[in-house]
């Protein structure tokens, strides 16, 4: 596996300017220090991103490279060494941008060129193939750096459940946390009962994504890709949970957050027809049948309900330690409302 420099910089506002382009120049010493643009991209509600390039535009540039500033105690739920690493091996498989180098607090990457998606454009029946297609792919990685080839999510969760807040300074937020947030100790009952439910369903255990928001799926029209970026909760998961937690972010995130627009089922058995029909060919499998994509969309959709768990226990992590303005709070309290709300319809499917 490829090594990567790491480079002693610390990026933060007092200085994120200059030091960015030392440490461009340090990646790219073709560049020009006087002619370096940049772009804040400020859609993240994780880390800061930063783009730097020469050229007219962002749009026009020959090459452009991401400096990510890791935000405020997410070390606390990523592990930046995998997530570095799992970059690393992705790319040498042609799944995503390069990885340049490490900084203090920070990653710094390529860029992969195209458009995110948004609620309207992942609909798109062209591009929603490439990415049931590219799922397919990423499911058939083993990255040579995790010795482990166990279902990592659940301990994950045990792990963030351990350092959720008792409580808010904030009274405001305090009273919200204990009014719509279930107390501790019937959240680890849930994850127990929902671990018993999910791995009884026997299914495969795949290197995933599991963060596959619409901004995170960039869409190249012009060689009629996508590629998946930010990598940082990648890990071994059950293979339906990828495909659930991203029928979830059709929704959106944030205040625009709208589970009508949850796929149905029509949408989503074609979709998994497609994402199966090329894990099979890509492992050599044999021919899916209807019985197949059925069993699978019973599975992805309890998987869902993983993935509103998932995020929810994030959220209330985030609320305490997070800089970046985001309702966070707001955010748990949406995904756990959606959990409990699908739960008993979703577990039902037979």
């Amino acid at each position: 596996m490829t090594s990567v420099p790491n480079l002693n910089y610390h990026l933060d506002d007092n200085n994120i300017f200059e030091t960015a382009k030392d440490i461009f120049l340090e990646v790219k010493p073709n560049w020009k220090r006087s002619d370096i643009k940049f772009k804040i991209f400020d859609e993240g509600i994780t880390n800061k991103l930063i783009g730097g390039f020469q050229g007219s535009s962002l749009k026009e540039a020959a090459d452009v490279v991401l400096i990510r500033v890791y935000g405020e105690k997410t070390d606390l739920i990523i592990d930046r060494d995998a997530e570095k690493r799992n970059m690393v091996e992705l790319y040498e498989a042609g799944l995503c941008p390069p990885v340049y180098a490490t900084i203090q607090n920070g990653l710094v990457y390529g860029f992969a060129p195209g458009q995110t998606l948004d609620e309207k454009t992942v609909r798109d029946k062209a591009i929603r193939m490439l990415i049931a297609k590219e799922m397919a792919k990423l499911h058939t990685m083993k990255p040579k750096h995790i010795s482990s080839k166990k279902c990592a999510m659940f301990d994950k969760l045990r792990e963030w459940l351990d350092i959720i807040p008792d409580s808010f300074s904030d009274p405001q937020m305090n009273d919200r946390f204990k009014k719509e947030i279930r107390p501790k100790r019937d959240l680890e009952l849930e994850l127990s009962e929902l671990e018993q439910r999910l791995e009884n369903l026997g299914y495969p255990i795949v290197f995933s994504h599991n963060d596959l928001l619409l901004k995170n799926i960039i869409y190249n029209q012009k060689e009629g890709k996508v590629t998946f970026i930010d990598q940082e909760y990648g890990m071994y998961n059950y293979q339906p949970f990828d495909i659930g937690n991203h029928f979830c972010e059709y929704a959106g995130i944030g205040d625009v957050t709208d589970y009508s627009l949850y796929p149905d089922k029509d949408f989503q058995l074609s979709w998994i027809r497609e994402y199966l029909q090329e894990w099979s060919r890509l492992a050599s499998g044999p021919t899916v049948t209807d019985a197949d994509i059925w069993k699978l969309y019973c599975a992805v959709n309890k998987f869902a309900l993983a993935a509103h768990y998932f995020w929810g226990v994030w959220g209330i992590i985030q609320a305490k330690y997070s800089a970046i303005d985001f309702d966070y709070l707001g955010y748990a309290v949406i995904r756990f409302d959606e959990y409990f709300k699908r739960k008993n319809d979703f577990l039902s499917l037979q």
